[in-house]
């Protein structure tokens, strides 16, 4: 039996900010000369982003109420400050559960799956560490069963949202009664930091923190019916890149390189690795692609020759919650999953970028609930006739053995 996605459950940090507010707070800063503060509008201007969410409360509002022994990021003046990479973990630690359990919470609720059914957790994150991690607090803060068997994917970056539901559906295929929760939780914005360096004013615009849970089983009668069939995965490595998609840890937090080729790249690369993905296949109606900015998208339109609506979900994602990174294609499915639009038997492609640089790509089947309810109808009545028939025949031997003793 093939594995399904029963259900995607997201969250984000209750403190919005608008992209023209922080585009401002940076090209505030005391240091900023008048050249970085021309390029930090331009950048952040030109990445579609409306609004992004972050548990970081003073990046919006800096004279606001602090609790008390609460990190500063930004002060009371407005001049962002630079926080130890380990007083940022510590923030990480004290808030990726909450954001992880709210967001596994609605996709069990949304799949009307009980958490007692539970059988496997795949967490997701690249943007803090702490033992016992996020796999363990999921199982309490959710009060699962002891015995559910757990993974962590760290530090895979964007991409790593597809190999984890890669974990899942194969532990479907050979676990039949497997019911698997993943959780994708990204806090970003933990490691924002002033910086006059163009790679550095790219990453402050655009990442921002959110949770992403999906319900992962083979199992017909677990949750409600439909959801997204996972059909098959694939991973490709591009030629070059491996220094323009760069996470490394430092002294004041996680340091990302995001070069101007990482789009150019992608542009190159992304009709050669869909190919090879999709072999003879018929192209998918519908495309589900990670946004690791606007120009991303682009170059993947672009270079696939698709019509101008089809990343529609990628770029509404992008434009109201930014970059979450891992957390991000699970938004865009569970927008897909919204879709009336998006009718049974669609074919959708997801497609994610991470370090190195890697393609990860997934083919998925769109089921609709109403319609796996009428085949799971058709197969019962089915059921039922050949119950009657087969009664039927039974009476009418009995019958027949009756008459002939009584001959």
């Amino acid at each position: 039996m093939t594995a399904r996605i029963v259900s995607i459950g997201t969250a984000v940090p209750p403190t919005r900010i608008r992209q023209e507010d922080v585009r401002d707070l940076f090209a505030g800063q005391d240091a900023t000369d008048r050249l970085t503060r021309r390029r930090i509008q331009a950048v952040f201007d030109a990445s579609a982003i409306e609004q992004r969410h972050t548990v970081l409360t003073d990046l919006a509002s800096p004279n606001g109420e602090r609790a008390d022994g609460a990190p500063v990021f930004v002060d009371t003046a407005g001049r962002l400050q630079a926080p130890t990479t380990g007083v940022r973990n510590d923030l990480y630690t004290a808030e990726a559960p909450a954001l992880t359990a709210d967001a596994a919470r609605r996709a069990l609720a949304d799949g009307g799956v009980d958490p007692a059914a539970v059988t496997h957790v795949v967490t997701v994150s690249c943007t803090g560490f702490f033992a016992p991690g996020p796999d363990y607090r999921l199982v309490r803060d959710l009060g699962l069963r002891p015995t559910v068997e757990r993974c962590h994917l760290g530090f895979i970056g964007c991409a790593a949202a597809l190999p984890a539901l890669r974990v899942a559906s194969a532990l479907a295929a050979t676990r039949p009664e497997a019911v698997v929760l993943v959780v994708c939780t990204e806090i970003c914005t933990l490691h924002v930091r002033a910086s006059s360096d163009p790679q550095q004013i790219v990453a402050a615009s655009v990442f921002a923190d959110g949770a992403a849970a999906a319900i992962v089983t083979a199992d017909p009668t677990v949750g409600r019916p439909g959801g997204l069939e996972l059909d098959r995965f694939g991973t490709a490595l591009t030629d070059d890149g491996e220094t323009d998609m760069v996470w490394t840890i430092g002294d004041n937090g996680f340091e990302m390189v995001l070069s101007a080729e990482v789009p150019r790249i992608i542009g190159r690369e992304i009709r050669g690795a869909v190919g090879r993905f999709l072999g003879d296949d018929v192209p998918p109606e519908v495309w589900a692609v990670h946004p690791g900015g606007r120009s991303v998208l682009d170059r993947v339109e672009a270079g696939l020759e698709l019509a101008p609506d089809a990343l529609a979900a990628s770029r509404g994602v992008l434009r109201d919650f930014g970059n979450m990174s891992s957390a991000t294609i699970l938004f865009i499915l569970a927008a897909l999953l919204r879709d009336d639009a998006v009718g049974d038997g669609t074919r959708v492609a997801g497609l994610a970028f991470g370090p190195g640089l890697t393609v990860e790509s997934a083919l998925m089947t769109r089921r609709r609930p109403a319609a796996a309810a009428l085949d799971t109808d058709a197969d019962a009545e089915a059921e039922a006739d050949a119950e009657a028939e087969a009664g039927s025949q039974a009476d009418a031997e009995a019958e027949a053995l009756t008459l002939a003793a009584t001959a």
